[in-house]
């Protein structure tokens, strides 16, 4: 909205060319996103707990959790706000990719949102079905894999890339019906990974954070294309300088502006942390985990970084191998691998303080992304 406007009075207002600037947009969204989240956060907080919307806690859960009962919930709303709003406010909204992953985001709050409201109505931490919830993920994903592939307004391949290894030494074109489901389960898994890490305080905010600069990072890299003049013998030259092509990574037209939508969720997940952090005064429940997660894994599809993915959301992945481990280990043996699962709770259960999982989780999350953004060099 507000890229639109200034765009168009640039012409009657030199300053406001700076808004066509990418780079410049992505600062505005994530100080305007942080700031949205400094200033609702307390009255949101209130407000959650005037109307009695607290978190319910598992019954054979860790004893140090049972007194965070009652600590408000659904504090994601106020993250989802943030970050549409800013979107709203800095992208380009002509720009497909940013409606489509505004959809998905948004989408996926709606399930995640009944998900918290059946679990705070029946004050029981069953929400919806396990079956119910996959369906409506895996159909509003399908709905995303649609757009992508019958709109003339995206050019979207179905080719496939390695980390550590440039476009022109290998690429795998997969067949659609062999792409469709696999890009759907890095979207819904993506979403319910976060879900599952989300168990202690501060401890998912802080890897969606990292992977959502990783991928503000990723966006503009992959469709960026710089301009330069030169003079050569009197005469100007006009270079044109291709990001991607020279850095030898997928090439997507358009997704830069995705980079301000990832500002957007680095400045609402920051202002989040501030009330989040051990100990938490609120928490993002369902429809906040449910939605960054889904907005990550459709930030890594559109990207084309789906397998370098598994190095950013290393966190993530791990909470839900864990999960996975767990209960086919019980299934088939009886036995546990863990003392409880997600891994969080594993080491809950050793006696380690919850500051510092969560603090080296953190850690792990950023040494990730870190050799997720070497790959953008070492090929």
């Amino acid at each position: 909205m507000l890229f639109e406007l200034f765009f168009w009075l640039k012409d009657d207002f030199s300053p406001f060319n700076v808004f066509r600037y990418v780079s410049f947009r992505v600062v505005a969204a994530m100080l305007t996103s942080l700031l949205i989240s400094f200033l609702l956060y307390p009255w949101f907080i209130r407000k959650l707990q005037s109307q009695q919307i607290g978190q319910v806690i598992r019954d054979d859960g860790p004893e140090s959790h049972f007194s965070k009962a009652g600590t408000p919930t659904m504090g994601g709303v106020l993250i989802l706000f943030a970050v549409v709003i800013s979107t709203l406010l800095w992208a380009d909204l002509k720009n497909p990719y940013v409606g489509v992953v505004l959809g998905v985001t948004v989408c996926f709050a709606v399930v995640g949102f009944f998900d918290d409201f059946m679990k705070i109505r029946g004050k029981s931490t069953a929400g919806l079905s396990g079956k119910a919830r996959l369906a409506l993920e895996f159909g509003i994903v399908l709905v995303l894999m649609l757009i992508l592939f019958q709109s003339d307004a995206f050019s979207y391949s179905t080719d496939l890339y390695l980390p550590f290894v440039s476009t022109d030494r290998f690429s795998l074109t997969l067949p659609l019906w062999v792409y469709v489901p696999f890009a759907m389960i890095v979207i819904v898994g993506t979403a319910n990974a976060v879900n599952l890490t989300d168990g202690l305080d501060g401890l998912a905010i802080g890897p969606v954070i990292v992977a959502a600069g990783t991928f503000l990072i990723l966006a503009w890299s992959t469709a960026t294309v710089l301009h330069y003049e030169e003079i050569v013998e009197g005469a100007k030259v006009v270079h044109r300088f291709d990001v991607a092509q020279y850095l030898m990574i997928p090439k997507v037209e358009g997704v830069q502006e995705l980079s301000i939508f990832c500002a957007a969720i680095v400045g609402a997940g920051v202002g989040f942390l501030w009330y989040n952090t051990f100990p938490a005064q609120v928490f993002m429940g369902d429809v906040g985990s449910l939605s960054l997660g889904g907005a990550l894994g459709t930030l890594a599809v559109v990207t084309k970084h789906e397998l370098l993915s598994t190095i950013i959301f290393g966190i993530f992945l791990v909470e839900a191998l864990s999960v996975i481990t767990q209960t086919f280990s019980y299934k088939m043996t009886g036995k546990r691998v863990f003392k409880m699962a997600p891994i969080h709770h594993h080491y809950e259960m050793k006696g380690w303080p919850e500051p510092k999982i969560i603090v080296r989780f953190w850690i792990i999350a950023i040494m990730l992304s870190l050799v997720a953004l070497m790959s953008l060099k070492l090929r």
